[in-house]
């Protein structure tokens, strides 16, 4: 079992219709979320699961056979929403993202779930740690208990003509939202419904541009 694994990985959704709970309050940039993999005629499809039990979206084959063979050797897989993403191509477009991936072996649980944790509030603010190094940065994760970070930061990928960006940080809405899942539920349903009005938004100024 090798100690640790860990990139930014792409996802995408199964259907526009399918898209609720990533343009949703129940997933937001910084979320911790397990990845779920299935077997369906005989391919890995490796899907990313968020705290309430919601499947938001999936990885390419390769993508995803890779995580089942560190799965299937007892390694802990978790992925941290980085950023979600629309395209207007093909047909009617569809919508993906990243994930920050990290894998790591049960004997060290503690130190990278405290790693995680730090990417997380990272990516939270806007933060893309780079997050696949060499065993010497691997060691240090364990040797700090999983507070040392790396200094270096990987960019967004490049938006090409047609996509445009919907999540990237931890919003005011949704910050509000963490507090909606404290108790405070009347700030929950208020943020709930801001952020559909955003992404309506959001998707009604692209069609413009677009002429649509």
């Amino acid at each position: 079992m090798q100690k640790y694994f860990g990139t930014y990985a792409d996802f995408q959704t199964a259907s526009k219709a399918d898209a609720g709970t990533l343009l949703g309050a129940d997933v937001a940039v910084g979320d911790v979320c397990s990845i779920e993999i299935d077997l369906e005629e005989g391919t890995h499809k490796a899907w990313i699961t968020n705290s309430f039990n919601q499947r938001v979206a999936f990885f390419d084959p390769d993508f995803s056979r890779r995580l089942s063979l560190m799965a299937a050797d007892g390694m802990i897989e978790k992925a941290v929403l980085s950023f979600a993403a629309f395209t207007d191509h093909p047909g009617e477009g569809h919508y993906w993202g990243q994930v920050a991936v990290m894998c790591y072996g049960a004997p060290y649980a503690a130190e990278f779930d405290e790693f995680v944790k730090n990417v997380a509030a990272k990516i939270a603010g806007d933060v893309r740690p780079r997050i696949d190094f060499d065993a010497e940065a691997v060691d240090k994760v364990i040797d700090s208990g999983g507070t040392w970070m790396p200094t270096q930061t990987v960019a967004l990928p490049d938006m090409q003509k047609g996509m445009a960006v919907i999540k990237r940080r931890r919003s005011v809405t949704e910050k509000l939202i963490d507090q909606g899942r404290a108790g405070n539920k009347g700030c929950y349903i208020v943020s709930w419904v801001f952020l559909l009005a955003v992404v309506a938004l959001i998707v009604f100024g692209f069609k413009s541009c677009l002429g649509w």
